[in-house]
């Protein structure tokens, strides 16, 4: 059902006008193409994306920009990824074509680092979807995952605006892998959380919070978690931007309930790989070991990343997830769920 009121004669949805497509000048840098203006792109229909590639959220939403791209873009339409980093690793140029190449993400990427393309937008998520007719005003935008059949339909709609005509009006199926799988939202019960200073809740140590200073975190097992609580053990400095390990082995914890398990992760210093092992419940996860861990838990962190670590088939119930850093020189960021 359409979330617009149809137009009394042609019967399409009367989408409102949103303002003019903002100019992307603050971007600090373009991948896959030469800089791209809104006046550049008028006669065609523009979709802005905005994105950063350790956002499950985003990951989760890909599947369906790519078939867009492939569908549509002999037909009229141009797809911009606008990256704005979240984590200060993100900012790394090097990082971002990287993550862009291993995810196919070959359309037009302006790089955000300064975040002057998100203000100029007032824009506030990860990931936003603008779409814009041809004269360059935006008619639609989404926050957030879903809603595919309803953006696919705004961009077909503004295309025939345009008299951009000869694509199937069937809408994309896809078959998405890996992190990009949607999440099973009926099974959510943890959210995302956060192990840097300041950003953290559910922190449930007995020792309480140390900032940017080491700490010999005890083992939690005197204190047992409760669902969404988490701790770490061993020698750890809970610094602005990540949990830091400072002398292996060391430990987070964390009782969760959902499908996956991931984290946002990476070592300290390029170059450096750190062994870990991934327990659930004590057990190592078997079936239930994500793409970055095998049947035994064991993984290694050698880039900057989302790394998925539990994908349990179901019935999904309340488990105790650990994760034991084997060498030193890991940076843990961030727990997502799906």
């Amino acid at each position: 059902m359409s979330l617009f009121p149809a137009h009394p004669e042609s019967g399409t949805a009367i989408l409102p006008s949103e303002g003019r497509l903002p100019p992307f000048e603050g971007a600090t840098g373009w991948l896959n193409s030469e800089p791209l203006t809104p006046e550049g792109l008028r006669g065609g229909v523009v979709a802005v994306q905005f994105w950063t590639y350790t956002c499950v959220n985003w990951l989760r939403t890909l599947p369906y920009v790519r078939e867009w791209v492939r569908k549509y873009h002999d037909h009229g339409l141009s797809v911009i990824g606008v990256h704005t980093p979240e984590f200060g690793f993100e900012r790394d140029v090097e990082n971002v074509k990287a993550a862009a190449r291993d995810m196919r993400v070959d359309y037009p990427i302006a790089l955000d680092s300064n975040y002057a393309v998100w203000r100029a937008f007032d824009n506030h998520y990860w990931p936003a979807l603008y779409i814009a007719d041809e004269q360059g005003v935006i008619r639609y935008h989404h926050f957030g995952e879903g809603e595919y059949a309803m953006s696919e339909m705004v961009i077909q709609q503004l295309l025939g605006e345009a008299g951009k005509e000869g694509f199937d009006p069937a809408l994309v199926s896809v078959e998405p892998e890996g992190t990009e799988v949607e999440a099973d939202w009926t099974n959510v019960r943890t959210p995302e959380t956060y192990l840097a200073y300041g950003r953290s809740h559910g922190f449930a140590s007995v020792e309480g919070e140390h900032y940017n200073e080491p700490h010999d975190y005890p083992e939690p097992s005197s204190s047992p978690l409760s669902l969404n609580e988490w701790a770490p053990s061993g020698l750890w400095t809970l610094a602005e931007h990540a949990a830091v390990l400072g002398e292996a082995p060391g430990r987070i914890a964390i009782r969760f309930h959902a499908r996956d398990v991931n984290l946002v992760m990476g070592p300290a210093e390029r170059g450096l790989s750190v062994r870990f092992r991934v327990l659930i419940d004590g057990e190592v996860p078997g079936a239930a070991h994500g793409i970055d861990v095998d049947e035994q838990g064991k993984g290694t962190v050698s880039e900057q990343r989302l790394y998925q670590l539990v994908r349990q088939p179901k019935p999904i119930a309340d488990r105790l997830f650990e994760i034991e850093f084997l060498d030193s020189g890991a940076e843990a960021y961030c727990f997502t769920f799906g």
